[in-house]
Formats: C-alpha cells, structure tokens, sequence
C-alpha cells in the first residue's frame, strides 16, 4: 500500500509539472510552425505577411515573406518566393528560387535561383541552379539543367534540356526541344536521333553530331 501511494505521488507530481510547463514555455506559433488557414512556417520571416492565404508551405530565412492573400504556395529555401503576395500554386525549392515572382501562377523552380527574376509568367518550370533565372514574363518553358535558358525574359513555350541548354535565348519562343551536347553520350544521342526525336533534336556541335532540322 505504501509503494502505492508512493508511485501515486510521484506521478501526480509529473503531471504538475508537464501541466505548468506550458504556462512557462509557450510560444506562438507552436513549434510544429501551425497558422490558421492550414498555414505552415517555420524560421524567421517566414509567411510574415500572411492574411488571409491559406495552404501555404514556407520553410526558410524570408520564405513567403510578402505572401498575404496567396494559396497552395510552396517555399523551402532563404528567399524562396520572396515577393510573392497574391499568387497561387508556386513550388519553390532552393535560395532565392522565384524570389522576385509576384504574378505568375502555376510555376515551379528547383535549385539555387531558378526563376529568380519570374514576376508575372505562368507555368514554367525550372530545374537546376539558374535555372530560367532571367525569366520575367514568358510562360510554359520547360528548362531543366544548370543555367538552361537563363537569359531567357519573355519567351515562351520553350523546352531545354541540358547544362546551358538554350541559355542565350531571350525572347524567342516555341522552341520543341533542346538538349545540350554534354548531357548526353555520343552513342545514346545517335539512338535518340534515329528513334524518339527525329527531327527535334539538336545536339552541340562540340560532339561532331550535325544538327537536326
């Protein structure tokens, strides 16, 4: 009985104390980073701005830190999605990663300053450090690789695939497809030539292997 009434107070003496840690403790937000609006932040200004945005994901130094009436937005990286106040379903991964984007919808850009300059283009995506960073207005380019289509600013409906691929377009759009010579074999290239893109194709003339028109 003794041991009982012992074990008794030693546990009513734990549950005192996890119920008055709180009170000494709390912060606001939780830790888990919680907002209302299903709003998710976690290190300093991250979603500072936020207002009436719901379903936003910002994780990183400035993340989301003009996001006010925003939703479905992803930010995970210091200064991804920066400026970004109004709009809606933008994935950002990586520093500085559509940092300036203000009007654009619907993009997505991973690695260090993919998309850095987008302000107002939509449906582009952009895989790789530098990645469209020159973009401004152009929409529905696809670059994936390191500074593919970098300077590019207005262009539109472009594809590029490859280190540098298409990295000194600028405004030209609709371009099918490019992939640069270093992102592949001389020998899987030949295979892609005579089977999948027969006529889309070009390939630097670094590797000897004539362009396709």
């Amino acid at each position: 009985m003794k041991i009982r009434i012992q074990s008794l107070a030693a546990i009513t003496f734990i549950l005192a104390m996890f119920a008055l840690q709180p009170i000494a403790e709390a912060v606001v937000p939780l830790p888990d980073g919680g907002y209302p609006g299903a709003n998710t932040a976690e290190v300093e200004n991250a979603l500072l701005s936020l207002t009436t945005g719901t379903f936003n994901t910002a994780v990183g130094f400035f993340a989301l830190k003009s996001n006010d009436l925003g939703n479905y937005n992803t930010a995970i990286g210091a200064g991804a999605l920066f400026a970004n106040n109004e709009s809606v379903f933008n994935t950002a991964t990586g520093a500085g990663a559509l940092l300036l984007n203000t009007g654009g919808a619907d993009n997505t850009a991973n690695g260090a300053f993919a998309l850095l300059h987008n302000q107002f283009g939509s449906e582009n995506t952009a895989i790789g450090t530098l990645a469209l960073q020159e973009n401004v207005d152009g929409s529905s380019n696809t670059a994936v690789g390191v500074a593919a289509l970098t300077f590019n600013t207005e262009g539109g409906g472009n594809t590029a695939l490859g280190d540098h691929a298409l990295a000194s377009n600028t405004t030209a759009g609709a371009t099918p497809l490019l992939v640069r010579a270093s992102s592949l074999q001389t020998p899987r290239a030949t295979a892609i030539q005579r089977s999948v893109l027969p006529r889309y194709l070009a390939i630097r003339s670094d590797l000897r292997t004539p362009r396709l028109a």
